[in-house]
């Protein structure tokens, strides 16, 4: 949706009323100023849907202030999970959706921070292990965007698409999300607790995720 600027004539009072309420929800005048006249006007931007996946994956998380949270001036929801794992070190999970997305519609970043060479390695392994896994299984459902991946230093990032057969309104796209982002983080929780004997055992997991659907994002 195209943005152009404008000069309004606006009342002191209302002006601080909207910083106020701007701060409180960690955006800016303008943000919340489009916010509230496209609401009047009976508009959806982009802002919004976004907005509305967010809060649904909020109450799908059950919306616990120190685990979720959403930042609506750049379009993004962290999820924190703690690692059962010395020092206790926690994982921060970044969903990014983008506003005008021409191929994928945004990606999901993984986040750690761990002075731990043994931890570093396994977390290596595993987003190895998981992108191995998804380009055996699932490249064929998304024909028109191919999913990307990459590894940084603390950071995994994988493109989020939808399948090329398939249309999500916004009460599907985020049970997409949060479904993946659980099923994610059990795995890799599973893989780091030596739950899994084998890489066949964290395979059939994988595939009983995908095959009840909840993997396809």
């Amino acid at each position: 949706m195209k943005k152009n600027m404008y000069s309004l004539i606006l009342a002191e009072d209302v002006v601080d009323e909207i910083d106020k309420m701007a701060d409180a929800e960690g955006t800016n005048r303008s943000y919340l100023i489009n916010r509230i006249l496209a609401d009047y006007v009976g508009i959806d931007t982009p802002e919004k849907t976004i907005t509305d996946i967010f809060k649904r994956i909020e109450n799908i998380f059950g919306g616990e202030s120190d685990t979720i949270n959403y930042r609506n001036h750049d379009n993004t929801l962290s999820i924190k999970s703690a690692l059962k794992y010395k020092y206790r070190p926690t994982l921060r999970y970044e969903v990014e959706l983008y506003r005008s997305p021409t191929g994928a519609i945004g990606e999901l970043n993984v986040n750690f921070r761990t002075q731990s060479p043994e931890l570093l390695t396994k977390l290596t392994e595993f987003f190895g292990l998981w992108r191995k896994m998804e380009e055996l299984y699932v490249t064929s459902l998304y024909k028109n965007d191919r999913i990307s991946y990459s590894l940084e230093e603390n950071k995994w990032t994988r493109s989020l698409c939808i399948p090329s057969d398939r249309h999500y309104d916004p009460e599907t796209l985020s049970y997409a999300i949060s479904n993946y982002v659980k099923v994610f983080d059990k795995l890799l929780k599973n893989y780091l607790g030596d739950v899994y004997k084998s890489v066949t055992e964290l395979e059939n997991d994988y595939l009983s995720a995908l095959n009840s659907g909840l993997l396809t994002i």
